[in-house]
C-alpha cells in the first residue's frame, strides 16, 4: 500500500540543524512532485517547500528561504528537508506530501520538530 514515512525530527536549540527524510513506497515516486508542509499548535497546516519530479525546480515559503533546502533521491524514493539556522517559530509537525494530479495526493503521518533553548 501507499506509504510516506517521515523521520529525523526532534528537539534542537535555536540556530541548530535537522535533516528530515520522507521515505515513499507503494507508488512510482518519480511521477510525483513532493512537498513539505508543517503545522504548529493552534495553526493551520502551511506549505514549506516544493520540489519537482526531477528535482530541477524548488520553491520555498519566504520564512524559510536561505535556511531550508529540499532535495530528493528518486533511486531511494526519498525526499529530504535540510533545516539550518532553526528558530523557535519553526516548531511544528512536519509532513511530506506526494502529488501527481488533483485527487492523487498522499500524505505522511508527520514528524515533530521542536526548537527551544
Amino acid at each position: 500500500q501507499v506509504q510516506l514515512v517521515e523521520s529525523g525530527g526532534g528537539l534542537v536549540q535555536p540556530g541548530g540543524s535537522l535533516k528530515l527524510s520522507c521515505a515513499a513506497s507503494g507508488f512510482t515516486f518519480s511521477n510525483y512532485v513532493m512537498s513539505w508542509y508543517r503545522q504548529a499548535p493552534g495553526k493551520e497546516r502551511e506549505f514549506v517547500a516544493f520540489i519537482s519530479k526531477t528535482g530541477s525546480t524548488t520553491n520555498y515559503v519566504d520564512s524559510v528561504k536561505g535556511r531550508f533546502t529540499i532535495s530528493r533521491d528518486n533511486a531511494k524514493n526519498t525526499v529530504y528537508l535540510q533545516m539550518n539556522s532553526l528558530k523557535p517559530e519553526d516548531t511544528a509537525v512536519y509532513y511530506c506530501k506526494a502529488t501527481r494530479a488533483p485527487g492523487y495526493v498522499h500524505w505522511g503521518q508527520g514528524t515533530q520538530v521542536t526548537v527551544t533553548s
